[in-house]
């Protein structure tokens, strides 16, 4: 939905994130797809799906793929909850500032198409809107921070339907080890969710592509702009001389770091938490 970043082409030393250092994403259109079909398998089963989702940019990516999916009838119209304030007042930032967008989202604004709203979309804002989602028969749509199930408005939902097998729990970004979202991701079928012991008999479904961490190939092309030949105060080229490979767990972070050794021929290392590194 947004334009692509620009590339930088000069720097001595890089620190770069590795969350999906070992992997890749889907593309918008798989991932599109994906949740097309996972929506309609939830409501084949008469169910209720849930987006654990932050609030901002995957609330407003969801919104912008849901709208395209019910504009082309590609999926049934059934209710759609926004349960979250947070989530509420940032897509009404997105919708101020459209010189941000990517060509096709342009095209579509300018065609007259409202890119965030669609026909069985609500916001709730307040507690009582939120509660009155329980009164709505299923199927139905919540999504609702946090994207970890941390905390906010999903976890409510969780106890309520994560012992449903018609439910199914959609996560649409990274599930951090010890939290919540890690633990349903990995298949348990008992957890504690608001000191309660929630069992999970619902469908687990994970879509990778919606995450705002870059995947593989993105963070290879990003350091790979470095090593493009780039000015030094003006007198003399520079090349990339070391990468630090930070933010990410030991697997992909090691992964991403063999990658960047191996195929671009840089230095890369990844720290240990307390080291100390002199730069020359």
């Amino acid at each position: 939905m947004l334009r692509p970043p620009d590339y930088l082409t000069s720097a001595d030393y890089v620190l770069v994130e590795s969350t999906y250092g070992d992997r890749n994403h889907e593309s918008p259109e798989d991932c599109k797809e994906k949740i097309e079909n996972v929506i309609e398998d939830t409501i084949a089963r008469n169910g209720v799906l849930l987006i654990a989702s932050f609030a901002m940019e995957r609330t407003q990516q969801l919104l912008y793929h849901l709208n395209d999916l019910v504009e082309h009838h590609r999926i049934p119209r059934v209710p759609v909850f926004i349960d979250s304030p947070l989530a509420t007042h940032l897509t009404e930032v997105y919708e101020k500032y459209p010189q941000y967008y990517n060509k096709q989202a342009v095209a579509e604004i300018d065609s007259g198409d409202d890119i965030f709203n669609f026909p069985g979309l609500q916001f709730t804002s307040s507690s009582a809107e939120s509660k009155k989602i329980n009164e709505v028969p299923p199927p139905k749509i919540i999504i609702a921070g946090s994207g970890m199930s941390q905390g906010g408005r999903i976890v409510h939902h969780e106890v309520r339907y994560l012992s449903d097998p018609s439910t199914t729990l959609l996560m649409v970004g990274y599930q951090a080890a010890g939290t919540l979202g890690r633990r349903l991701a990995e298949g348990e079928k008992r957890v504690y969710i608001l000191d309660q012991e929630v069992e999970v008999n619902a469908k687990i479904e994970k879509i990778s592509g919606y995450s705002a961490h870059a995947d593989q190939q993105y963070l290879m092309d990003w350091v790979r702009s470095f090593t493009k030949p780039g000015y030094a105060n003006g007198d003399g080229r520079r090349g990339l001389k070391k990468v630090f490979v930070v933010q990410g767990e030991p697997e992909p972070a090691q992964t991403l770091a063999s990658f960047i050794r191996d195929e671009l021929g840089i230095e890369a290392v990844v720290p240990e938490t307390g080291q100390m590194v002199e730069l020359d």
